[in-house]
């Protein structure tokens, strides 16, 4: 593990001094504004470091278009599912600004499901907070049934740079812990993210997940 946390907080450093301000930063899943009207799309790749467990890589594409919102994600509920999902985005507020993007999908391959879901994001001046969830049952077992979750508090000291707290509610890989929590760190420059997360530092069950995005 300790290769990979190096790793990690090089990639961090390096990506914190060289990025600048996005166009549109913000603290949701979304390519672009529910206000613009022509098709947004971004990518992001997640290579993920357990410790004394397998490592592996889950990725998410999103297109964007006004309020649509359709989304494809690959080792996210389980290492080697695959599922795809299509909402709605609610917007609104001036000083502070929110989104809220209910969802309806289904899941394939290692887990197969349908999959409702939600994505949601508040900001305040340079804080933000964003949410997302969603309910899983493997092949409609109720007794199977399990809530995935990941939440984000964010600080951004300067435009370019978002930090904070993060937290995360999985299956995707096993440990002993129902929930993880760690610091995260992204930097922005144009329309390239990249990012890193040190969830359950200090402890046997750490994980390090890298960040890595663009959008087009």
């Amino acid at each position: 593990m300790k290769p990979a946390l190096r790793a990690l907080a090089a990639f961090a450093a390096v990506a914190s001094t060289t990025a600048f301000a996005a166009e549109d930063e913000g603290s949701g899943r979304r390519a672009a504004p529910p206000a613009r009207p022509s098709w947004e799309f971004a990518v992001t790749a997640y290579p993920t470091f357990v410790r004394e467990g397998d490592n592996y890589t889950s990725a998410i594409a999103v297109a964007d278009r006004g309020p649509l919102h359709l989304e494809a994600r690959y080792n996210y509920e389980s290492v080697g599912a695959r599922s795809v999902f299509a909402g709605w985005t609610f917007s609104g507020g001036e000083e502070i600004t929110w989104e809220l993007t209910p969802l309806v999908g289904g899941a394939w391959g290692s887990t197969r499901s349908f999959v409702p879901g939600v994505e949601a994001s508040v900001s305040w001046g340079r804080f933000d907070f964003y949410l997302e969830g969603e309910y899983v049952r493997h092949d409609g077992e109720r007794s199977d049934g399990y809530t995935y979750a990941w939440s984000e508090l964010g600080f951004r000291p300067v435009e370019w740079l978002r930090l904070g707290a993060a937290a995360q509610r999985t299956r995707a890989y096993g440990g002993d812990r129902e929930i993880q929590r760690g610091p995260f760190v992204q930097a922005t420059w144009r329309r390239l993210t990249v990012g890193g997360y040190w969830f359950n530092p200090g402890s046997r069950d750490q994980v390090a997940v890298m960040s890595i995005g663009v959008a087009f």
